[in-house]
């Protein structure tokens, strides 16, 4: 089996390296703090210094960053992927960037010699450990088909969608759909305490019907027991919210800006490390409905 290298240990990094493991891939993965490494380590992996190190050893590398600038710094600064580059090397990206960032970047390693597809993916940590990622797909053809066995192993579903930026795209496109929900089942959750009713009994009749989702009938559940076990932090959907206005310059899109306010609110009211769907903690207290915990994020437990 070939080496995939991983570049960036948060907690999808960390989700699809163990899950290559499992699965008889090698993995060399770099962390800018190397104590995220250690489950990877004891799973088998080895730990790399720089990225340039992951590169040298790697057939393929995966690049799970928090943005297009750290996307550049891993790929481009000192220690970078460029720099270790040997053979005929893919490097993935499963972040979430702007789709002109993305193809900046992309022609950036074309000139180097090196082959860049967009892979951002749905789906979680649990997911990836689970093997049951949504991969999004875009850039060369021939490099996709090369490295489809390895988002085979992380994934169920891929989609290779064109030309350099258009994964990114949809990938934006999605994310606010989960923004929306969330802040619309929060809204609902506040609703129905506010008129007597126990919202467990509101996402049962949800559930019922072709509008229920599956964050309706997984998280939401968890989000009336106040309880928001991170798997994608509201403070990383507020920033993708912000890369999705940047996306959209030139046109109104009124609920992405609404959304983006809320998030970034519940942000700066110090909720950003609780999950996603932690928003309704931030909207109860809005509403005067959050009894409980009033004015401070509830814990993460």
């Amino acid at each position: 089996m070939r080496t995939v290298g991983v570049v960036g240990a948060g907690m999808l990094g960390a989700a699809v390296a163990l899950r290559l493991l499992d699965v008889g891939f090698g993995v060399i993965a770099y962390n800018r703090t190397a104590a995220k490494l250690d489950r990877i380590v004891e799973h088998g992996g080895r730990a790399a210094c720089t990225p340039a190190e992951v590169a040298r050893q790697a057939d393929v590398v995966i690049t799970a960053v928090r943005d297009a600038a750290a996307v550049k710094a891993v790929s481009f600064g000192d220690g970078g992927i460029v720099e270790g580059v040997g053979g005929d090397l893919v490097v993935c990206d499963m972040s979430t960037i702007l789709p002109a960032e993305s193809r900046n970047i992309s022609m950036a390693f074309l000139r180097r010699g090196i082959k860049w597809l967009d892979t951002p993916v749905m789906g979680g940590p649990d997911a990836a450990t689970a093997g049951r990622l949504v991969v999004m797909a875009s850039g060369d053809r021939a490099a996709y088909d090369s490295i489809l066995d390895i988002l085979q192993a992380v994934s169920e579903k891929q989609f290779h969608l064109g030309s350099a930026g258009y994964a990114h795209s949809v990938k934006l496109a999605m994310n606010l759909q989960i923004a929306m929900l969330a802040l619309s089942i929060s809204e609902g959750i506040c609703l129905t305490r506010h008129l007597g009713i126990d919202p467990e009994t509101f996402l049962d009749v949800l559930n019922s019907t072709y509008f229920g989702t599956g964050m309706s009938r997984k998280k939401a559940y968890r989000m009336v027991q106040n309880q928001y076990p991170a798997t994608f932090t509201l403070a990383n959907l507020t920033k993708d919210l912000e890369t999705m206005r940047g996306a959209a310059t030139g046109m109104t899109l009124s609920m992405l800006n609404e959304a983006h306010r809320l998030y970034a609110e519940a942000v700066g009211a110090g909720f950003g490390d609780l999950d996603y769907t932690g928003i309704l903690e931030y909207i109860c207290n809005e509403c005067g409905k959050n009894d409980k915990f009033p004015n401070k994020p509830h814990n993460t437990s």
